[in-house]
């Protein structure tokens, strides 16, 4: 809870509100985003080891039809060497959406999240080198995603639910399809409070990690991921864990046949 209000009061300052602790490196951001030197340094640290890419794509919808559930391609691919992948909306009342750890996967990833106004939304790779590069797109919203109640509340049984595995590896093209159920609040609706799950890991039967992520409020409800690999190095089965912010705990087994 002490995250979102952090982050959601110190949006909620005017420009001028805010002052940044240190002199910035100001980068000419395609978007124009009066937003985008704050989450330059708050999020990605020294402006120096920043720049915009075109081999970083994101392929999304223009205008968001469901504000709820708002598809997202990131595709770094064409950069070497990926640590890690930010994906944040400049304009999100919650800016930070995800966070993939690629390991031993490409550094590609689809998911789908809340959106709450209009924003530029970005995509910022480190290279294991200290390097960051920034893709951006803007998507159009009439809003509301992030400050609605999840849809689960209203089936009775959503608590045996909660944490189930669903999904499928396709081992020969080289793509894995995880979904859990889980309602990821944003702790922004009336009364509802932060409830979603933080960390998610794909592993081997022997324990080696293939990819990770944390996940942050703006995910949606049910996460959905797609996950892509070089063909033909996916064993299998994968396994499945990870927590929510409650210490749930969730586990299961992705397979070639549908999961649950």
């Amino acid at each position: 809870m002490i995250r979102v209000l952090a982050m959601a009061v110190g949006l909620c300052l005017g420009s001028g509100a805010w002052a940044l602790d240190d002199p910035v490196t100001r980068l000419d951001d395609p978007m124009g985003s009066g937003m985008w030197d704050y989450h330059q340094v708050r999020l990605l640290g020294d402006p120096a080891d920043i720049r915009f890419d075109d081999r970083v794509i994101l392929r999304a919808p223009a205008t968001a039809e469901d504000s709820l559930n708002v598809p997202l391609l990131v595709d770094a691919t064409g950069i070497d060497n990926v640590r890690r992948i930010l994906v944040f909306a400049d304009y999100g009342p919650i800016p930070h959406v995800l966070t993939y750890y690629p390991e031993q996967a490409q550094p590609r990833i689809g998911l789908r999240f809340k959106i709450d106004q209009g924003t530029a939304m970005r995509a910022a790779v480190e290279t294991h080198a200290g390097q960051w590069f920034v893709g951006s797109t803007y998507i159009d919203a009439a809003g509301g995603g992030c400050t609605a109640p999840a849809h689960a509340y209203a089936s009775d049984d959503w608590e045996e639910k909660l944490g189930e595995i669903h999904g499928r590896l396709w081992a020969a093209s080289g793509r894995a399809r995880v979904i859990v159920d889980h309602p990821m609040d944003t702790g922004l609706a009336d009364g509802i409070p932060v409830f979603i799950i933080e960390e998610l890991q794909l592993e081997t039967e022997d324990g080696t990690v293939m990819a990770r992520l944390e996940l942050f409020e703006p995910v949606n409800e049910d996460p959905a991921f797609s996950l892509y690999f070089e063909p033909g190095t996916l064993p299998a089965s994968l396994r499945v864990t990870g927590r929510d912010n409650n210490g749930n705990r969730i586990r299961g087994v992705l397979g070639g046949g549908e999961t649950h």
